[in-house]
């Protein structure tokens, strides 16, 4: 029989554990981090914020079975120092964007709370299928972190019983950040009803005991194989799963074509209201931090 290779960055690797009725996902985010954050000058707090939104997105975001499918989280408020927070993920492609005010950033001190960067906000998470129905659910911005935020839309918005678990590290060779998602799936994945786990369920209690006690450094090691972390994980288990994801990458749509249809749908006299000084009309992408001149 094959081996397959192991999964180390910037590659999704699905699991289950057939016994328990659980599924789960991990990733590990070096490269693409990297890349979408240097697109800005962040502050570390707002870079920390958009790296674990971004491997939340990576996460949920490769639930999807449909290629052409999207999934975008999406946190706005006014009330606090970050005023959006948006990321998305299609085909394997991740980008993400923070938008914040500088000087309230400031009065916060170098490790502000979840609340205090959004205040009271919400988080929307939005499904959007290559074919069949969009589905949005927004739930508050509760919690210590945006993970946990997270866990509560799965429990409010899907009646999914989800453990969700974020690591992240910079040193002199950049960012890492890593993830776990683990899912108890009782009445089976897409074909059957799901119904909402009772507290007392033994097998749920036995994994997230075990998937709780990953640690910090599993998650942004470089050199430690996801699948030597399920093992360390769930060794014991009579089964595990494991298959390899989707290869992760920063995508962006600011393309010359993209925007010609775009600025295309405007009349004529609302083009003319676009253009610059110069008479042309130049589009500023926010995830990659570039300037398209169209030649409209």
């Amino acid at each position: 029989m094959t081996q397959l290779p192991e999964t180390f960055c910037d590659q999704l690797l699905d699991f289950t554990l057939p016994a328990r009725h659980v599924r789960g996902r991990m990733v590990r985010l070096d490269g693409v981090v990297e890349h979408i954050l240097s697109a800005h000058d962040y502050p570390a707090p707002i870079a920390h914020m958009l790296g674990e939104a971004l491997v939340l997105t990576a996460l949920m975001g490769g639930l999807l079975k449909d290629e052409a499918a999207q999934m975008t989280m999406q946190a706005q408020t006014e009330a606090g120092a970050v005023r959006l927070l948006v990321c998305d993920y299609r085909r394997g492609e991740l980008r993400g964007y923070a938008e914040f005010d500088s000087a309230r950033l400031a009065e916060l001190g170098a490790n502000p709370t979840l609340f205090s960067l959004f205040g009271r906000g919400y988080l929307a998470i939005t499904f959007e299928p290559g074919t069949g129905q969009r589905y949005q659910g927004i739930v508050p911005l509760e919690g210590a972190s945006l993970a946990q935020a997270c866990e509560g839309y799965f429990v409010q918005s899907e009646q999914i019983p989800t453990l969700l678990r974020v690591g992240m590290r910079s040193d002199h060779r950049g960012t890492v950040i890593g993830g776990l998602l683990v899912q108890h799936l009782p009445e089976g994945e897409d074909s059957r009803p799901r119904l909402q786990l009772r507290s007392d369920n033994l097998d749920w209690e036995h994994v997230t005991i075990l998937a709780d006690s990953i640690t910090h450094d599993e998650l942004t090691d470089r050199a430690l194989s996801q699948e030597a972390i399920l093992w360390r994980l769930f060794h014991e288990e009579d089964e595990i799963r494991v298959l390899p994801g989707a290869v992760l990458t920063r995508g962006c749509r600011c393309s010359v074509e993209h925007y010609h249809k775009v600025i295309g749908r405007f009349p004529p006299d609302e083009q003319d209201e676009m253009r610059n000084e110069a008479g042309k009309i130049v589009v500023d992408c926010a995830f990659c931090s570039r300037a398209i001149e169209l030649g409209i």
